[in-house]
């Protein structure tokens, strides 16, 4: 499956779990580690760990591949790694913390990033 493919997967299984404020960075000039990074907040720990369990199961569910958890025990931060996307997880003061948009955009001689 393509990585564009797999990104609108993930976008949907967040959508329909309501996530905030959805954010798609495209980094495959960046890093040979993924193509995309997807940011997503939730509004509570227990949210976190089902938009993370959402995107999981819609991936087990299409027969897709296996998704690799961080963080599920955490109540502030899930990272779900499908090898071509990489989604984040966040309560907003977490995010906002981290602020891996600004990061990504930012990086020393990469340009501005590609998101939508």
């Amino acid at each position: 499956m393509q990585a564009e493919e797999l990104k609108d997967i993930v976008i949907e299984a967040l959508e329909n779990l309501k996530a905030k404020d959805i954010s798609v960075l495209d980094v495959t000039d960046r890093t040979s580690v993924t193509d995309f990074m997807i940011l997503a907040s939730g509004t509570s720990g227990r949210h976190l760990r089902s938009l993370a369990e959402s995107v999981v199961k819609e991936m087990k569910d299409r027969g897709i591949r296996e998704a690799k958890v961080e963080g599920a025990d955490s109540s502030d931060w899930i990272l779900v790694d499908l090898g071509d996307v990489v989604v984040h997880v966040m309560m907003p003061a977490t995010r906002e913390f981290y602020d891996l948009e600004r990061l990504w955009r930012d990086a020393p001689g990469l340009g501005a990033a590609g998101s939508e």
